[in-house]
């Protein structure tokens, strides 16, 4: 199973952090230790002082699939789900500038939150999501908004990796991430549905 995350697929926020809109999908990976699931708590860990949130929407490849033409791209998802994309800002920011690869920001245990899956109906490009910080919504995510859209990234990415069925895509972020602290509760909402909710401990 990978974990593939795409960056800065919504402008804003790639405007936020001050970073250039690309031109074609920043892909990067996680390994499957980073998966969290069942709403476990996420423990702070000791590397990092600056660790931010980022609530995606996720999508779970049902069949296998290379050279995947985007006309074609449907057929190998059928369920999705809401996430967090857990970031070292600190590692990563100080990776960056050494022109150092930054996977132990972006990689580590648990960084991947991840919700229930459900069916997908209707059409995506008409889904909207929200991201509970304590009881506050901090991110609303437009599928629309995206950059690159999900059929494209299924395209994109299957040029240069065979999708197996259990594979996840993180679809990148909406303007309004943020520093997580010991005590905060992030729940993710697809429409009026949670999905998945976890404490920082």
């Amino acid at each position: 199973m990978k974990i593939f995350c795409i960056g800065r697929n919504y402008a804003l926020h790639a405007q936020e952090l001050n970073n250039e809109i690309p031109e074609k999908p920043l892909v990067f990976m996680k390994p499957p230790t980073a998966l969290l699931k069942g709403d476990k708590p996420f423990y702070y860990p000791e590397f990092s002082k600056n660790i931010h949130f980022e609530g995606e929407l996720v999508v779970r490849i049902c069949k296998n699939g290379k050279h995947i033409q985007e006309k074609f791209a449907k057929n190998y998802y059928d369920q999705v789900t809401l996430g967090l994309d857990l970031t070292a800002r600190d590692l990563q920011n100080e990776l960056k500038s050494k022109g150092h690869p930054w996977e132990i920001a972006k990689g580590f245990d648990g960084s991947a939150v991840i919700g229930s899956f459900v069916p997908l109906a209707g059409d995506l490009s008409d889904i909207s999501f929200t991201i509970r910080k304590n009881n506050e919504i901090v991110q609303n995510g437009y599928c629309q908004d995206m950059l690159f859209s999900i059929d494209y990234l299924i395209h994109y990415i299957s040029q240069f990796f065979m999708l197996q069925t259990g594979d996840l895509i993180y679809t990148g972020t909406p303007a309004g991430v943020g520093p997580i602290e010991i005590g905060d509760v992030f729940e993710g909402f697809l429409q009026e549905k949670r999905l998945f909710r976890t404490q920082i401990k």
